[in-house]
C-alpha cells in the first residue's frame, strides 16, 4: 500500500496550478470532479465567481472510485429481458458483465490492475505502472532514445521497432519479470508490449543527471492510431483516449487540455476527424519526426488503452447477450445522459 500510495503521489502535479476554468469538463460534469477532488470543491465553494456552485454538495461518482456508491454513480442500469442463459449464471451477473464489458466498469478494472513496474525511491527517480497486458501505462521521469528512427524514412506506421533494445527506460527499482509476464499481447495496436520489453534500468537519474537533448515538461499522451480515414476506426483511438482520462485520474488536471499528444509515427497527422482532437488539447499534435535523432524525456507521460486491443474498448467488445432493441436502447440512454 505504502508502495502504491507514493507512486500515485508521483503522477501528482501540484494543486496550486490548478485553474478551474482550464479544466474541459461539460457543466454537469463537474459535480463528479467535485466528488472526488475536495480542495476544489472548496476552491470552488470559497471563490465568488466560480460558475459550478450549483454542482457542490452532491452526492455522484463516475463507478470507479473506491468509495462510490452505486446509487450515486454514473451507471445507467440496462432494462433488458435478454436471456443470460450459457453466457453468465445469473440475472444479476449479466448486469455486472454488461458494466464491466461496456461502462465504467472497464476503466475500474484498468485502475484495479495497475502494477508497478519501476518503483521510485526519490521524487527524481522514474516511475512506471501499467494495466495487465500493458493495455494502459503511465509513467515519470522516463528517457525515450530516438536516435534509431535515423536513416529510416517517413513511413513507419504500425511498426514494432521504433524503439530497440535499451531504448527505453529509467532510473529506478525495475520489476523486470513482472513487465514481462505481461507482455503476452505482443500486436502493435494491442498492448505497449512492443516497447516496453525493450526497458531498461539506466545507470543515471535521466533529467537531473542531463541525459537528455529534450525535455518536455507538460504532460503527453502517445498515441498509436487506427485507421484515420475511416470515422468509424479513428474514433476507436478518440473513445480509448477519453477512457483513458479517466483511468488515469489521479489528479484534477487529468482534465486540462494543456497537454501534448505524440502520435507514434512518422506521418504528419491529417484526418477528417482532427477537430475531435480539440476536446483533448490545445497544442499541436506531434508525430515522431519531431523527435528523430533525439533523446527525449517526458516529465509525465501517459500510454493510453489502444484501438484494438483483445476485448476491449469500442472496436473487438464482448458485449453479453441482451436483445438487441434493448441494447440499443440502453446504449441511447447512456449517451443521452
Amino acid at each position: 500500500m505504502i508502495t502504491k500510495l507514493f507512486t500515485l503521489f508521483l503522477f501528482w502535479v501540484n494543486v496550486f496550478s490548478i485553474n478551474i476554468k482550464d479544466l474541459n469538463l461539460p457543466p454537469e460534469h463537474f459535480v463528479y470532479l467535485f466528488n472526488s477532488f475536495p480542495d476544489i470543491a472548496e476552491s470552488c465553494s470559497k471563490d465568488r465567481n466560480c460558475p459550478y456552485k450549483s454542482f457542490l454538495d452532491r452526492k455522484a461518482c463516475w463507478g470507479y472510485e473506491t468509495d462510490c456508491n452505486p446509487k450515486n454513480s454514473y451507471h445507467v442500469r440496462p432494462r433488458c429481458p435478454g436471456d443470460h442463459r450459457g453466457w453468465v449464471k445469473s440475472k444479476q451477473a449479466q448486469y455486472e458483465t454488461f458494466y464491466t464489458q461496456a461502462d465504467f466498469g472497464y476503466v475500474k478494472e484498468q485502475i484495479d490492475e495497475l502494477m508497478v513496474m519501476c518503483e521510485a525511491s526519490i521524487p527524481d527517480d522514474s516511475s512506471l505502472e501499467c494495466s495487465k497486458y500493458l493495455r494502459f501505462c503511465r509513467g515519470r521521469n522516463l528517457l525515450l532514445n530516438f536516435t534509431g528512427l535515423l536513416g529510416r524514412g517517413n513511413n513507419l506506421r504500425y511498426k514494432m521497432d521504433i524503439l530497440g533494445p535499451g531504448q527505453i527506460g529509467g532510473h529506478c527499482n525495475f520489476y523486470s519479470d513482472r513487465l514481462m509476464k505481461e507482455a503476452e499481447h505482443m500486436s502493435a495496436l494491442q498492448s505497449w508490449a512492443p516497447e516496453f520489453v525493450n526497458f531498461i534500468k539506466t545507470p543515471e537519474r535521466p533529467i537531473k543527471d542531463g541525459k537528455c537533448d529534450i525535455v518536455i515538461e507538460k504532460p503527453t499522451y502517445i498515441m498509436k492510431l487506427d485507421a484515420t480515414v475511416n470515422m468509424y476506426h479513428h474514433f476507436c483511438d478518440f473513445f480509448n483516449l477519453y477512457a483513458s482520462l479517466h483511468v488515469n485520474s489521479t489528479h484534477p488536471t487529468t482534465f486540462s487540455k494543456d497537454n501534448h499528444i505524440l502520435i507514434w509515427e512518422t506521418f504528419t497527422y491529417e484526418s477528417a476527424f482532427k477537430d475531435a482532437f480539440k476536446a483533448f488539447t490545445v497544442n499541436p499534435i506531434w508525430d515522431l519526426k519531431s523527435f528523430r535523432g533525439k533523446v527525449a524525456c517526458f516529465k509525465n507521460v501517459v500510454f493510453p488503452l489502444l484501438p484494438r486491443m483483445i476485448f476491449g474498448l469500442y472496436y473487438n467488445t464482448p458485449v453479453v447477450s441482451f436483445q438487441h432493441s434493448c441494447l440499443l436502447q440502453t446504449a441511447a440512454e447512456l449517451f443521452i445522459k
